[in-house]
């Protein structure tokens, strides 16, 4: 393997898992008519396992693009600056953007060719803007390789609708081309890029995936406190003013309850810190009832289920027949 496995690993699960709590409730808080309501078809220890899963799906996008970075570079390429804000205000984001011997490498990365027709004219368009953006960054044409790139070569739904466009760019004197897989290694010749770099890497991290998304949040409430406590506070106010989530989620992911007395506490040194500010305090306080409200809500939920759960024993100690009444 040409990258160092357990640092690689440890950038690539950073990626996808780290911050998914906060992911979570972040989403919850936002759209809470997504989680609720009779018409749907999942339950919501289902949904937060859709909901998660998802999420880690888009954030593995994200990690690849960490790992062909940094095979790149393994080759003497050059990681350039990908972000950039142009004249609108809007901020630009280049996948990858490398320098080697003069040339400018410019590489659109995708995991899969999969979009529907709507998105995959928005890909051209923004291949193209930031094509434009390289010549205004005083870039010539002829220094610049461009790709449009799809890491899945089992995927090639648009490939002809993306030659086209490409053969158009290269047309105005532009090089593009759209590369599938092992294509771009081969074409920027880096050999054992993918199947020693790509290929080799993800065969053994695929050893040890964690199985179903982990639900209960509590069983690392000091990293769940971490990641929650940089929501905005109203964003937290808003989730603990719907009690259906509460009723329906909160037990599920919060079955301790310890980070929501995390949250608590932290809320109560906020109010009583001379340096929080008076607005700021009154929302505190605002998040400190609804937290109360929250954790005693369903202690008391939980604590009726049990008083019928031994009811239910005693009754069928007593006479099993009556359960069967």
């Amino acid at each position: 393997m040409l990258l160092d496995f357990e640092t690689t690993k440890n950038k690539f699960n950073t990626k996808i898992f780290e911050n998914s709590r906060y992911d979570l409730i972040r989403k919850m808080s936002e759209s809470p008519e997504r989680y609720t309501g009779n018409f749907r078809s999942t339950l919501p220890k289902d949904k937060l396992i859709q909901n998660i899963s998802q999420s880690q799906e888009i954030n593995f996008g994200d990690a690849m693009e960490l790992l062909i970075e940094d095979i790149f570079c393994l080759y003497e390429y050059t990681s350039l600056e990908k972000r950039y804000t142009i004249r609108n205000g809007d901020v630009l984001s280049y996948d990858q953007l490398f320098s080697l011997n003069n040339r400018i490498i410019f590489i659109e990365q995708k995991v899969r060719d999969d979009h529907d027709s709507t998105k995959k004219k928005g890909q051209v368009d923004n291949f193209k803007q930031k094509l434009d953006h390289l010549i205004d960054l005083g870039y010539s044409k002829e220094s610049i390789s461009s790709y449009m790139y799809f890491i899945d070569d089992a995927f090639k739904k648009n490939k002809n609708y993306y030659n086209n466009k490409l053969i158009e760019l290269s047309n105005e004197g532009f090089n593009c081309k759209v590369v599938y897989g092992e294509e771009l290694f081969k074409k920027e010749n880096i050999l054992d890029g993918w199947s020693n770099g790509v290929v080799a890497f993800l065969k053994q991290w695929r050893e040890n995936l964690p199985g179903t998304p982990e639900l209960n949040f509590d069983l690392s409430p000091e990293a769940t406190f971490n990641e929650l406590k940089n929501l905005k506070v109203g964003q937290l106010i808003k989730l603990l003013k719907n009690n259906e989530i509460i009723n329906n989620y909160f037990p599920l992911i919060f079955p301790n309850k310890t980070t929501l007395e995390f949250l608590l506490e932290d809320c109560k040194k906020l109010i009583l810190d001379d340096q929080t500010s008076r607005r700021e305090k009154k929302k505190q306080e605002e998040l400190k009832l609804l937290l109360e409200s929250a954790i005693v809500s369903y202690w008391v939920a939980s604590r009726r289920s049990l008083e019928i759960s031994l009811s239910l024993n005693s009754i069928a100690t007593v006479n099993p027949k009556l359960l069967r009444m």
